[in-house]
C-alpha cells in the first residue's frame, strides 16, 4: 500500500514537471511527497560536510549514511521532475 501511494504521489510531479513558471506548485507537491516518504528533512538540514570518524557511535554513522542516501534520492527525484532545460542547468 505504501509503495502504491508513493507512486501515485510521485506521478503528480511527473505530470507537472518544473518549468520555472510553476515553481510554487511544484515545490509544494515535492514537499508533500518528501513528507510522506519521511525525507522532508533533507530540504531543511544540510548533509554534514564530513563523514563521522569510525570512532563515532554506529547510530550516528548510520544516521549520516541515511541522510546522504536520502539527499541523493531527493536530488534525483527533483532532477527527474524538471523539464529538460532546467535539468541541463542543474
Amino acid at each position: 500500500m505504501i509503495t502504491m501511494t508513493t507512486n501515485i504521489l510521485r506521478s503528480i510531479l511527473d505530470k507537472e514537471k518544473l518549468s520555472g513558471t510553476n515553481f510554487l506548485d511544484w515545490h509544494r507537491n515535492l514537499r508533500i511527497i518528501l513528507k510522506h516518504d519521511r525525507k522532508l528533512y533533507v530540504l531543511e538540514k544540510p548533509v554534514p560536510e564530513e563523514e563521522p570518524p569510525s570512532s563515532t557511535p554506529k547510530t550516528e554513522r548510520d544516521a549520516y549514511k541515511k541522510h546522504v542516501n536520502d539527499a541523493n534520492e531527493t536530488a534525483c527525484l527533483m532532477l527527474a521532475t524538471m523539464n529538460s532545460e532546467l535539468q541541463k542547468q542543474h
